[in-house]
């Protein structure tokens, strides 16, 4: 000691090479590649966040794709933004460069259309194929027959007032509710008894609510429990009206998440649940 209050400082405690500082600039850079860690972790996930893709699909879809999507959240921590509707009306509203990045639809043909204006990368994958039924609502006197047999005798004795099936100016499903009418002669005397739905869910909405008699459309929604519980269905032949097949596409705005659910929709965890919802499988017959 050489002063009051001052203390000479040996080459083993001078700054810089006291063991204790050697400690402390260890878990500095710790801390700081532990909080860079963290950072990049927490970017990661805002971005996984902010990427929820709008996804266009037929409405016959609904409880089909509801239920794999949920499977892919599960399964992959992300989701996705589902509308229902129409194919022909999304299919305008893509060309009109609505914000959507994947498009399943009911009828391969608009996935061609959109292929030919070069909104797509190429012509997409068939997913599927549907089918179609009669539907008769509780308290409906019309008994549900696959050739239209009761349906053709309620025209003629005025037990049918309305009928419902999706429009068939821009629904796959109403197009082949008009096919099948036109193979057994009934489509010129419904004419005066349709009741058209905007897509092929409000056509079902309609002839299950009862606010008509009968009604035809998609197979994937009469299967829906809460559907099959109020009214009787047959299957309609698949003679009596052109396939149903359903593609879907990428656009050509897609991000991450949407290459990883289309990617999804085609493996064997999807194909099981649309097959469980009645549709039939690239290379598998009609049940």
């Amino acid at each position: 000691m050489t002063g009051f209050g001052h203390v000479d400082a040996t080459p083993s405690t001078r700054l810089g090479t006291h063991p204790l500082e050697t400690m402390l600039r260890s878990l500095l850079n710790l801390t700081k590649r532990m909080l860079a860690g963290v950072l990049l972790l927490l970017a990661g996930t805002v971005a996984l966040a902010q990427d929820v893709p709008a996804i266009a699909a037929a409405s016959d879809l609904k409880f089909a794709l509801d239920e794999i999507a949920g499977k892919f959240q599960q399964d992959s921590g992300r989701q996705v933004r589902i509308s229902y509707g129409s194919s022909g009306n999304f299919t305008r509203q893509i060309a009109q460069d609505a914000p959507f990045e994947l498009f399943l639809s009911a009828d391969e043909a608009y996935v061609f259309q959109l292929a030919a204006q070069n909104l797509t990368p190429d012509r997409g994958v068939l997913y599927a194929s549907g089918r179609i039924v009669l539907f008769a609502p509780q308290g409906s006197k019309l008994k549900p027959d696959a050739q239209f047999t009761d349906l053709r005798a309620a025209v003629a004795d005025g037990r049918i007032a309305r009928f419902a099936i999706a429009n068939p100016e821009h629904a796959p499903y109403g197009r082949a509710a008009m096919q099948a009418l036109q193979s057994t002669g009934l489509w010129a005397p419904l004419q005066a008894h349709l009741v058209l739905g905007e897509n092929v869910s409000q056509a079902a909405q309609f002839a299950v609510s009862g606010s008509a008699q009968g009604g035809i459309f998609a197979y994937s929604l009469a299967l829906a429990p809460a559907i099959a519980a109020r009214g009787r269905y047959v299957l309609i032949p698949e003679s009596l009206h052109q396939p149903l097949r359903q593609r879907m596409v990428l656009l050509r705005k897609a991000g991450d998440t949407a290459r990883a659910f289309y990617a999804y929709l085609q493996q064997p965890t999807a194909r099981a649940v649309f097959k469980r919802h009645g549709f039939v499988l690239p290379g598998e017959a009609a049940g």
